[in-house]
């Protein structure tokens, strides 16, 4: 059936290349959220760290010096931003919590620019060139959604793609569009053999929650070749998307370009994919009590 137009909104999705001047990577960022509001644009998603380059590829403590407070300086001026534009924005921050203490989060502002909430990265990777377990604590806040001006919506943040629990229970708290601010990319000696499947892996994997949850879902990627402690570095690979609850991409921005994306979804969608596919109907809760186990032995 034909879906309200009043329940049509649309998504911008800021993919940008980041430098090590966090003044200049801030200032860019905001030129690019007021296009993107400037072309209708209600709800804008920025990429994870947004501020600075990927410094997680090494172990080195003086980027704990790029950490800031919620509320801080870098909240307070892109609330503040939000209010201006009326959107509601998807804030990604290295947070400093208290001494010794730090999250990678992301703030969430309605579009009055008051903080709707605040969402902890939950899954944190400790691999090559993304060792992020030196620098982040594990979340603490849970899997939620918040109600907003245009649509109640989850945030998870990057390795939390991978987990489909994580997508489900912010699914199960009312979210209608996912969205995954990332920084995602290549190592430079895995590209050819493996780069290809790596990046199908990536989008599949959101894409099928889209589909399990019945829900829109965002993802916000970087571009750029990136070596902030020198080679071998990052090639993030861009391709920030929004794929519909039934898994179609609806919009794909490029690999090495800096794109803003403005993505018209129809919030009905998300309904009439839920009672033509009920999966959340058929879910044998009674049956999934080992989900909480490490692994069945």
């Amino acid at each position: 059936m034909p879906a309200s137009s009043s329940t049509k909104i649309k998504l911008g999705l800021v993919q940008t290349a980041c430098t090590a001047d966090v003044e200049a990577n801030a200032l860019h960022t905001e030129k690019q959220i007021r296009a993107a509001a400037k072309r209708g644009a209600n709800i804008v998603c920025l990429q994870e760290l947004f501020r600075s380059e990927y410094f997680c590829q090494a172990e080195k403590h003086d980027y704990f010096a790029l950490a800031e407070t919620i509320p801080g300086p870098t909240t307070q001026r892109f609330g503040k931003l939000a209010g201006e534009l009326g959107i509601v924005l998807i804030l990604p921050i290295f947070e400093r919590r208290a001494a010794g203490l730090y999250h990678n989060s992301a703030v969430i502002f309605d579009a009055d620019g008051s903080q709707a909430g605040v969402y902890r990265k939950m899954h944190i990777p400790d691999d090559p060139q993304f060792m992020e377990k030196f620098y982040f604590t594990p979340g603490d806040l849970g899997f939620r959604a918040w109600d907003t001006k245009f649509g109640r919506i989850g945030v998870l943040i990057c390795w939390d793609q991978w987990y489909p629990e994580g997508a489900r229970l912010t699914a199960m708290n009312g979210a209608q569009i996912l969205f995954y601010p990332t920084a995602i990319g290549w190592l430079p000696a895995e590209k050819a053999e493996h780069g290809e499947r790596q990046y199908a892996s990536w989008e599949v994997i959101q894409r099928s929650h889209a589909v399990a949850n019945g829900c829109y879902v965002a993802s916000i990627n970087r571009i750029g070749y990136e070596t902030p402690e020198g080679e071998p570095g990052i090639e993030f690979w861009g391709r920030s998307f929004v794929a519909d609850p039934s898994g179609a991409l609806v919009a794909q921005a490029s690999t090495d370009k800096e794109e803003t994306l403005v993505v018209e979804i129809d919030l009905a969608a998300v309904e009439e994919q839920r009672q033509v596919w009920p999966f959340l109907r058929d879910r044998r809760i009674d049956a999934y009590s080992d989900i909480t186990k490490r692994y069945l032995d």
